[in-house]
């Protein structure tokens, strides 16, 4: 009698497994990847650390540059979601987690010392291989150039990765990121010398540009983090979070890219 019913189970079964049949000869046309942005970060330890935390720590990203050769690391499987950036927001995108492939790269960030911050570099080898591997990440999925972001950039109330030392530029000239034309600059900073923009101003463009800030009409401690994040990443020899007509420029010119 139990090998009867135990028969009569596995029949049943078979059947409910066998019964779905899905048609998949129509594909839409409105679809692209979830992927939709690249994210990186310096790991602010060393490579035997950061293979530990994000391996088995609370953090974790899809892939790890390491210093010395630079050998990657893949960690995470791309069609999984990695847990890098956190509470972010870019384009109106939030938590980023979701629509991003994270890299972080073995960096010890910055040193504070009795003279000042002083700001770790990047190796040659290392960024050979993050233009290497972003280059590959774009094309399988189609990034934007301007979705090639730092973690600073998804989060500049609380974080300063990649720091002011990451190439960006040469990321951009790569393909891999957008720059702003020198002379385009100069022209616009004539003009904002002699009209400086109101900070709200500054809010509106940096919202337009994909940062998260609320409008305020105000100079307040959250601007100044703002501006300064995308000073870091488009003119990093000075990045104090205070407006200026060079910082307006480069904003101008990178929003009438689009």
């Amino acid at each position: 009698m139990k090998t009867f019913a135990t028969a009569l189970l596995l029949i049943l079964l078979a059947g409910c497994s066998s019964g779905l049949r899905v048609d998949r000869s129509h594909t839409s046309a409105n679809q692209d990847s979830r992927i939709q942005f690249v994210v990186l970060h310096y790991t602010n330890a060393s490579l035997e650390r950061s293979l530990a935390l994000l391996t088995h720590g609370e953090v974790s990203s899809h892939y790890l540059v390491g210093d010395g050769n630079a050998t990657v690391y893949q960690l995470v499987d791309e069609s999984r979601r990695s847990w890098h950036a956190g509470d972010s927001q870019w384009q109106g995108r939030t938590w980023l987690n979701s629509s991003s492939i994270g890299i972080e790269i073995v960096n010890p960030g910055y040193t504070d010392t009795p003279s000042g911050r002083v700001w770790h570099p990047y190796s040659e080898a290392q960024i050979e291989a993050v233009i290497a591997l972003v280059k590959d990440i774009v094309q399988r999925y189609n990034i934007q150039p301007r979705n090639i972001i730092g973690h600073s950039d998804i989060a500049p109330l609380r974080k300063l990765d990649p720091g002011p030392l990451f190439p960006w530029k040469r990321l951009a000239d790569a393909g891999l990121g957008i720059w702003p034309n020198a002379a385009s600059v100069a022209r616009q900073q004539v003009y904002f010398e002699a009209n400086p923009p109101s900070p709200l101003w500054y809010q509106q463009q940096l919202a337009r540009f994909g940062y998260a800030i609320e409008q305020t009409g105000e100079l307040d401690v959250s601007t100044r983090h703002v501006i300064a994040a995308f000073q870091m990443h488009f003119r990093a020899q000075r990045f104090d979070g205070m407006p200026d007509a060079q910082t307006a420029a480069i904003l101008q010119v990178l929003n009438s890219m689009r």
